[in-house]
């Protein structure tokens, strides 16, 4: 396949897994063929692999797409890189655009608050190739570390302290050193005296020196940072934020050197200084950034508490005996110790002993949980009071805790929909804002009053520093990292920033019912004896005859038994009859246990029994009869239990406004009695798992956003099928690759709080997006001098950095709002 009246503009070679002969050669690169913008597309069995020239425009996860809809897999590789440099939203753009351009590199997703881009490849991209296109984009990639249970929250963690140490550092000096040029310049236009004492006294000249040795250690002291960054974006033609700054101050630094050293140079009347404009820029703006970096450490909060969850060592068996060893020693199957008030170091199954584990920072459950022999243990939770050995299962990054790390960072570094309005925004800010200043200079030199220079030069600088991109880069990833740790702590985590904002648009939450809305376990609901036999003895006798029998409902009355401490006795003779019932005999008794029509079968009336058979099927529970030695002796209802807080839920989401719906494999009935008992608006049952796709096509009617949640594992079509999946996560089943939200523990009321806290972030996110573009929209004119013909007014440039530094506090003050969310909707008793 060629077609030669294109021109090629790129070629891809994509990984393809799953062919086998030559015709699934053929079917993979007639798939690609189709795709419009392919030219060529080479197909090798042997290497399997495709080689694709395409269009430059060709987004080349449609060539992906096409892949796989034919039935093959193109395996992804993925990789976190942390960067060094990027200051704003321009800087953002521009570090995406040189990463994307990397042959092999689908996608990639660069996250200002992160410091870091998420970069999908095709798994041929090596890792050097991506730094060095980051460092040609004038930016610093950082070494990864490479130990399997890290997740690079140390490593950024680390780098961010050490930013912070140097901040502190050049603040420091440039306070010190911009104070005394401050004092006395605008003290001398406040108060005439000072004026006039230190012309008498200094000398105007001498006084210029002065303040032109102060200001030039500040300028290329702690400002040297921004002309390491600023000056080769600028010779590069991409100007970003640290452009501004040094074109900004430097122009004002240099037109005061000009008029201490060489006034002559200038129009008559115009040699005048602004030294102290210069250094207090710098100042100002390392302020800011030194306000912004603290608060950043403070957005990844919820990392840095997980991260702390983790136990250091761990007690292990070594030839016999317990020996304490670092934790990424321990290997799977591992026998591993806990003793009281020991964290536990991973993930297990418990061999002996027993004890109360609290698991609230994982599941978000404050009661501790009861846990003995072959009870499953999670590392990062908190032994009470009792001891127990376990084996270990699942160990370094494989772990719950780790994969909950991993996830967290995920939403935190994802890109959310709304924030391609702002890289639009951003590709063309900072060359808009510099055309700005140019015309913002050029007019005030046509038609301003005297002396122009002068008030052109002013001007112009306001327009550089006080249009930065900061606040605009840092709205939304900000504001996705606090609310999605808060989340984290809520026991509810976002794999993926779309999620997040989709979520708030929910209109219908359609729940599965078995192991959702309802416990998924059997129990034991009803037991209600005839006249002449006693509850316990023909509990004991029916719990007898189904420990033979392997069925849930079996499984039910047999715990409720040992529940109550009775003695069950052997059977003997067990008979199973399918679709009707069972029957063995248990000492002298001949017992028999099953549905009506077993005991009609066996010549028994169930009529004493008829009003309660009926309460019971408005209950939803289905009734069995037990007869012993031949006569009638019980009825019996085992029902899934409905979760203590799923009312409480569903009356939640009612309150939000939500319609909620129920999917099940149920009867009719069943499931309509169940909807009735929690007041659930829509019911869809008898519902096989393959139809749960097409039954959230129908809830879906009409354009309504569904929201489905289930257990995550037969209902993995629908979580994925919905707009938005969530998943009840239990225990180590948390990792759902389905679902887009996974619920810590089985508490629907999760569902509530997710629901709320994305429409808290969102909200967030827009006050944030509105005060960083009002901001911009609204003080760029005002330092361009729009309103000096009207009222006089002037923007300093030192007011003006100032209010570019408090633009990016105020918005990441608002985002760290977000740690302070209550959750709507709590379990009450």
């Amino acid at each position: 396949m060629d077609v030669s009246d294109h021109t090629v503009s790129a070629r891809h070679s994509f990984p393809v897994e799953g062919m086998t002969c030559a015709s699934c050669v053929r079917r993979v690169e007639k798939a690609i063929a189709k795709v419009p913008g392919v030219n060529s597309a080479t197909v090798n069995l042997a290497t399997e692999s495709a080689d694709v020239a395409l269009d430059e425009n060709v987004d080349p996860d449609a060539i992906v797409a096409a892949i796989r809809d034919a039935g093959y897999d193109v395996p992804l590789a993925t990789m976190q890189v942390e960067i060094d440099g990027m200051t704003c939203a321009s800087c953002v753009r521009r570090v995406e655009r040189a990463i994307s351009a990397v042959p092999g590199v689908l996608k990639a997703s660069v996250n200002l608050a992160t410091e870091s881009a998420a970069v999908e490849t095709l798994g041929t991209t090596s890792r050097a190739a991506i730094d060095a296109a980051i460092r040609k984009a004038g930016y610093e990639p950082r070494p990864t570390l490479q130990k399997a249970a890290d997740t690079g929250a140390d490593s950024r963690e680390e780098a961010r302290n050490r930013e912070l140490v140097r901040l502190k550092r050049d603040f420091g000096i440039a306070a010190v050193l911009t104070l005394p040029i401050f004092v006395l310049e605008m003290g001398s236009h406040v108060f005439p005296a000072l004026h006039h004492w230190l012309l008498m006294n200094i000398g105007r000249q001498p006084l210029y020196i002065f303040f032109f040795v102060l200001a030039t250690i500040v300028q290329f002291g702690p400002g040297l940072r921004f002309y390491r960054s600023g000056v080769p974006a600028l010779l590069r033609f991409a100007p970003e934020m640290n452009s501004l700054v040094v074109l900004g101050s430097t122009a004002a630094w240099a037109y005061s050197v000009i008029a201490t050293f060489a006034p002559g140079l200038l129009p008559a009347g115009t040699a005048n200084v602004y030294f102290e404009a210069s250094a207090v820029i710098i100042t100002l703006i390392l302020l800011g950034r030194l306000l912004e970096a603290r608060a950043k450490g403070r957005t990844s909060e919820a990392i840095k508490r997980l991260m702390g969850l983790q136990a250091k060592s761990a007690r292990v068996e070594r030839g016999g005996a317990f020996v304490d060893i670092p934790l990424d020693e321990v290997v799977t199957g591992d026998v591993v110790q806990v003793r009281p008030g020991d964290k536990v170091p991973v993930d297990g199954i418990v061999l002996s002993g027993s004890s109360f584990v609290d698991e609230s920072m994982i599941s978000g459950e404050p009661v501790p949980v009861s846990k003995g022999e072959g009870a499953e243990v999670i590392g990062g939770t908190i032994n009470k009071t009792g001891s127990f050995t376990y084996r270990a299962t699942k160990v370094g990054a494989d772990t719950l805790l780790a994969q909950i790390i991993r996830m967290v960072e995920t939403a935190q570094g994802s890109k959310l929909p709304i924030q391609a309005l702002v890289d639009e925004v951003t590709a063309w800010f900072v060359p808009a804002v510099m055309a700005a200043a140019a015309l913002t200079f050029l007019i005030w030199l046509v038609v301003g009053p005297e002396p122009a220079l002068t008030f052109a030069l002013v001007n112009a600088v306001a327009v550089l520093i006080i249009a930065c991109p900061c606040a605009m880069g840092l709205a939304t990833p900000t504001s996705i990292m606090v609310g999605t740790g808060r989340a984290a702590e809520l026991g509810v985590l976002f794999r993926n920033g779309e999620a997040l904002q989709s979520l708030r648009s929910t209109e219908v939450v359609a729940f599965d019912k078995t192991g959702t809305l309802t416990a998924g376990k059997p129990a034991l609901t009803d037991l209600e004896v005839a006249e002449g036999f006693d509850r316990d003895d023909v509990l004991a006798l029916v719990a007898a005859v189904e420990g033979q029998s392997e069925h849930p409902v079996a499984a039910a009355i047999v715990a409720a038994a040992q529940e109550d401490g009775l003695a069950i006795g052997s059977a003997n003779g067990f008979e199973a009859v399918p679709g009707f019932g069972v029957s063995a005999t248990v000492g002298k008794h001949r017992v028999a246990v099953g549905a009506d029509r077993y005991m009609e079968k066996l010549g028994i009336s169930v009529q004493h029994f008829s009003e309660t058979s009926q309460r019971l099927g408005r209950k939803a529970r289905t009734p069995l009869y037990a007869a012993i030695d031949g006569k009638l002796a019980a009825i019996i209802a085992v029902a899934d239990p409905i979760k203590p807080t799923t009312l409480q839920a569903i009356r939640a989401l009612h309150d939000m406004g939500l319609k909620v719906a129920m999917i099940t494999g149920d009867n009719r009935r069943t499931a309509e009695a169940i909807a009735a008992q929690l007041g659930i608006d829509e019911v869809v049952a008898e519902v096989l798992p393959d139809g749960k796709i097409e039954a959230v096509k129908r809830l879906r009617a009409g354009g309504r956003t569904v929201t489905f949640v289930g257990d995550g594992i037969n209902d993995a079509p629908a979580l994925a099928e919905a707009d938005i999946g969530v998943a009840v996560g239990t225990g180590t089943d948390i990792a759902i690759e389905s679902a887009d939200v996974v619920l810590m523990s089985g508490d629907l009321l999760g569902v509530t709080n997710a629901i709320a806290l994305s429409r808290a972030t969102i909200t967030n996110i827009r006050q944030n997006l509105f005060w960083a573009f009002a901001y911009n929209a609204s003080l760029i004119p005002v330092a361009a001098g729009v309103l000096y013909p009207i009222s006089g007014t002037l923007l300093s440039p030192m007011l003006a950095a100032g209010a570019m530094a408090l633009s990016s506090v105020f918005v990441l003050g608002n985002a760290l709002r977000l740690k302070r969310f209550r959750a709507p909707a709590h379990a009450t008793a």
